[in-house]
């Protein structure tokens, strides 16, 4: 059986929250920079790594690989809102339709800066929700 045990959790947990950083905020260039669909791409990224930094700060554990953030965030029990959670799926959807040919000029088409500006919404308020529950968590160390 494979060991799923974290052996340093401060430095995962560490790692997963400053990654999750520098992808925020190459996701506000990106939209800068009027390359929308990689910026909601990167806020696909900020989101999972964070769900996954609660996941290793409350288990332990490592998370499941996956991208999808509906699935991660059950098995992480972090307990997010259900009007937070239907943006979950929606979010998925950047990171399939941004690395996928045949999604990719459709996801263009639709994100324009209005699209985009508005996602950018959600993932900041999902950003900034999850922040403050990780904040909440005594550390498991």
């Amino acid at each position: 059986m494979h060991d799923n045990r974290v052996h340093n959790v401060e430095k995962v947990y560490q790692y997963r929250l400053s990654s999750s950083d520098s992808d925020y905020e190459a996701m506000q260039s990106l939209f800068q920079s009027k390359h929308y669909n990689w910026a909601l791409f990167m806020g696909h990224l900020v989101i999972e790594k964070l769900i996954k930094a609660y996941h290793v700060k409350t288990t332990s554990t490592h998370a499941m690989y996956s991208h999808d953030l509906r699935l991660l965030e059950s098995k992480s029990n972090i307990g997010i809102p259900p009007d937070m959670t239907l943006l979950l799926d929606t979010i998925t959807g950047f990171n399939i339709n941004t690395r996928y040919d045949s999604y990719k000029s459709d996801f263009q088409r639709r994100c324009t800066p209005e699209f985009t500006n508005e996602w950018i919404a959600n993932i900041n308020r999902l950003r900034l929700w999850i922040r403050e529950r990780l904040l909440a968590q005594p550390n498991s160390m």
